[in-house]
């Protein structure tokens, strides 16, 4: 830990700043002290990144679902105003180096035993993470600190809020910019792919492989950036020196094919079966160096906690009026005196609180996720004009079979015209029509306000976890030429948010709904005649059968889709009661 330098702030919210800890890609980070005596660190948000709308939005939502996570192996997250000038997040301060320091500085590749309550740790502190439908996506050997309990894991979720700076808005990465940690990111990172839970247990395998001989699997970036993202993406691990009971478990996580990565489950397992002749139980877990160098750092801490320029309660300060009034739960953090003050007596709001609110009601940050608002009457809405076009279609269905009838039996050099009733059916035929295409439009006004709907309604359910903005969300259904999985991708997305598992229970509706409607897409394409048009009977019966085949992909697709929607629909309103 270094000290505070000039233009450090004293203090940030109601935390007194006791030095710096580090500087990350996201910001600065400090050591320090809550009013109630809680060791904590202090993250800051680059200027930066601080001026732009959407990382903010981000990183509200991000801090929102990390404060979620809890657990014995990983760092919890304690206080945070996202809405600051300056935004900020605390967590719980863990007391011990990085792995990166004690691999690279300290001590050097980990021994057997080590490495197996290292592996357990990072397991179970991915399962605490996914658990709370989080994707930590950093997972490095800085992101790891080492302390006599065992490993612990930070900034998991934080990521994703510093990842969604360097993309553009069709979701693309901007040139140039690199998402993760080079030596540590999964193959689906490095080609810019959505990255789920077994993105974090490819970079645990890295991490281990790392902790075992000392080095990153994939080499380093000597030979350039891109070299060693190539590497990652295409080639295979360098685990010469991890030991040979090892070799299955960082061989296992680190496949290329995310699918067929193990889940923290099964390697947890596989790890606890792993036996190891130098594992011997009951010891320390840390080779001595290590555990020396942990009494220091205690020691440097509790240095810290008395520092020589605190001020005593009830002292004046100099020039900023009198000093801060401890903290309690009746006063508002923003109350208290800040090294910004204007002038003696005067205290300012800091640029890392939130400022008072006005008199009336509390304004909402605009940073913050929307909330989920009721869809329930705009799905029956849908609902009712989806089983309404089913009708006309079963309409257009017995219409046309009225004239292949008539038809059948005919010569097929006949004229068409020769028939029965040819002009009433004629007519009825295009009345039909011309009420499907009336229907079509409103369905299609109706349906892409629902679903841009729960677009918005499953961004809390998984912040920052689903492909595409709200407004893709609707108007992806009218360019399927762009992109014509577009809205599939949203779907399963919203599907898997709202269900609230990885997998998505019950994905099979979405797929078989989505497929019939991309059958019906074709059908509708293909069958684009009307029979009155041919001239012979052959030809008005051969556009009839593309027709009525149509019809029957059209009324099974209708039926699916009144089952998404309301099967969706359901999902979303149970989470809200849940979240409530």
């Amino acid at each position: 830990m270094n000290g505070l330098e000039p233009g450090d702030p004293e203090r940030i919210g109601r935390y007194r700043l006791l030095g710096r800890l580090g500087e990350g890609g996201m910001g600065r980070v400090y050591l320090a002290r809550s009013d109630r005596g809680r060791t904590v660190a202090v993250k800051t948000v680059r200027e930066e990144l601080a001026r732009m709308p959407d990382f903010r939005r981000r990183f509200a939502q991000e801090v929102k679902a990390a404060q979620r996570v809890g657990g014995e192996w990983t760092a919890p997250v304690l206080d945070a105003d996202t809405a600051a000038s300056t935004p900020w997040v605390a967590t719980g301060y863990v007391a011990g180096p990085s792995l990166a320091e004690v691999v690279d500085r300290q001590y050097g590749p980990l021994p057997p035993a080590t490495l197996r309550v290292l592996a357990a740790g990072l397991v179970r502190a991915l399962q605490t993470i996914h658990g709370a439908g989080l994707v930590h996506r950093d997972l490095k050997p800085s992101n790891v600190l080492v302390t006599i309990d065992g490993p612990r894991v930070i900034d998991f979720g934080i990521a994703r809020a510093l990842d969604a700076s360097t993309q553009s808005a069709e979701g693309l990465t901007k040139a140039g910019a690199v998402v993760g940690s080079p030596g540590f990111m999964s193959p689906e990172q490095v080609r810019g792919e959505k990255v789920s839970y077994a993105s974090d247990v490819f970079c645990l395998g890295a991490v281990l492989a790392y902790a075992a001989t000392g080095r990153m699997p994939f080499g380093t970036d000597e030979g350039g950036m891109h070299s060693l993202l190539f590497r990652i993406a295409t080639e295979e691990a360098d685990l010469t020196g991890v030991p040979d009971s090892w070799q299955g478990v960082v061989a296992a996580c680190l496949v290329k094919d995310a699918e067929k990565r193990p889940a923290p489950d099964e390697l947890l397992t596989s790890i606890e079966e792993t036996a190891d002749a130098d594992a011997a139980p009951g010891g320390a877990w840390l080779p001595g160096e290590v555990l020396a160098e942990l009494g220091r750092h205690a020691v440097q801490l509790l240095d810290s906690e008395d520092p020589e320029d605190r001020v005593p309660v009830g002292a004046p300060v100099a020039g900023f009026g009198p000093p801060p009034a401890p903290y309690s739960p009746s006063t508002p953090a923003w109350q208290s005196a800040s090294p910004f003050a204007a002038g003696p007596g005067v205290a300012q709001p800091s640029p890392y609180s939130t400022p008072p609110p006005g008199p009336g009601p509390a304004t909402p940050s605009p940073y913050a996720p929307e909330p989920a608002r009721p869809v329930k009457s705009l799905a029956t809405a849908l609902n009712v004009f989806l089983v309404l076009f089913a009708v006309l279609v079963l309409g257009q269905f017995n219409i046309l079979m009225e004239v292949y009838t008539q038809l059948d039996g005919r010569p097929g050099a006949s004229p068409t015209s020769g028939i029965d009733d040819f002009d009433s059916l004629r007519s009825l035929a295009l009345v039909v029509e011309v009420l499907g295409v009336l229907m079509n439009i409103v369905l299609a006004v109706l349906w892409a306000c629902w679903f841009r709907r729960i677009r918005q309604n499953a961004e809390p359910f998984a912040p920052g976890g689903i492909r595409y903005s709200p407004g893709l969300a609707a108007g992806s259904w009218f360019i399927p030429v762009v992109n014509l999985f577009m809205p599939k991708q949203i779907a399963n997305d919203i599907w898997t948010a709202s269900t609230g598992r990885p997998a998505g229970a019950g994905r099979w509706l979405v797929h078989t709904w989505w497929w019939l409607w991309l059958a019906q897409l074709a059908t509708d394409l293909s069958s684009y005649k009307s029979w009155d048009e041919a001239k012979t009977v052959a030809g008005a019966k051969e556009i009839l059968l593309n027709a009525q085949s149509a019809n029957v992909v059209a009324v099974a697709s209708t039926v699916f889709a009144v089952l998404f929607v309301s099967r969706l629909t359901s999902l979303q309103r149970k989470r809200v009661t849940e979240t409530a």
